[in-house]
């Protein structure tokens, strides 16, 4: 489907970041595909899925990078924050340390990426709420302190998922359109390796939100 000029798409790259094990890939895998597996593996490296969403009748296609949370892979995952111009980063609501590693991968997200990013924080395995270890409170706060959108999920149950990934596709489309819609040059600098806006079928709100209990 394609809205404003015809045959018009737009591809964003999106990184989901945060310590291993927090439910990065089952994440990816209900949003891309609506499955959950219980007995996943630890991402090695990078692997990456894409999925259309439909943005005010125009054809949005997010490709979504799983990277691999390990220490010892983060030399190699970061070279794909190059081109990133959204990040949903993830912790573990039943795992303290992986809500203190925030901050931390916020600066590397920062680092690595030079341009304007829309970012969510995300309180995964919001159905372990009997072993609740990060408040609902203390993950608004932080996202209230760093910019970010916030909101709790449950990959197994399907909670919030395709609500966190959708916000920020549409925040990533709103802070192109600003931009891309009156500037040429722009449009064509991100182009190259920032946003593809792809013409003629070549390559065919800021609310705070948690899961309910």
């Amino acid at each position: 489907m394609a809205g404003g000029q015809e045959g018009e798409e737009y591809l964003f790259k999106i990184v989901l970041i945060g310590d291993s094990a927090v439910g990065k890939s089952n994440l990816l895998w209900r949003f891309a595909r609506n499955e959950f597996d219980q007995n996943s593996k630890a991402t090695i490296g990078v692997e990456f899925q894409t999925q259309v969403v439909d943005i005010d009748g125009k054809e949005v296609k997010a490709q979504i990078w799983d990277t691999a949370g390990q220490e010892r892979f983060r030399a190699v995952t970061s070279a794909y924050y190059r081109g990133a111009v959204g990040a949903l980063v993830v912790y573990d609501i039943s795992r303290r340390t992986t809500f203190d590693s925030v901050k931390r991968w916020l600066d590397e997200l920062t680092t690595h990426c030079d341009t304007t990013v829309a970012r969510m924080l995300v309180g995964n395995k919001c159905d372990l709420e009997n072993i609740r270890d990060v408040s609902v409170e203390e993950g608004k706060n932080l996202a209230e302190e760093e910019g970010l959108f916030f909101m709790e999920t449950s990959a197994l149950e399907s909670t919030n998922v395709q609500t966190a990934f959708e916000m920020v596709i549409r925040e990533i489309f709103n802070n192109i359109s600003r931009k891309v819609l009156n500037s040429e040059s722009y449009k064509a600098e991100l182009s190259v390796d920032r946003v593809s806006l792809i013409k003629n079928g070549t390559d065919k709100q800021s609310s705070i939100s948690c899961c309910s209990r």
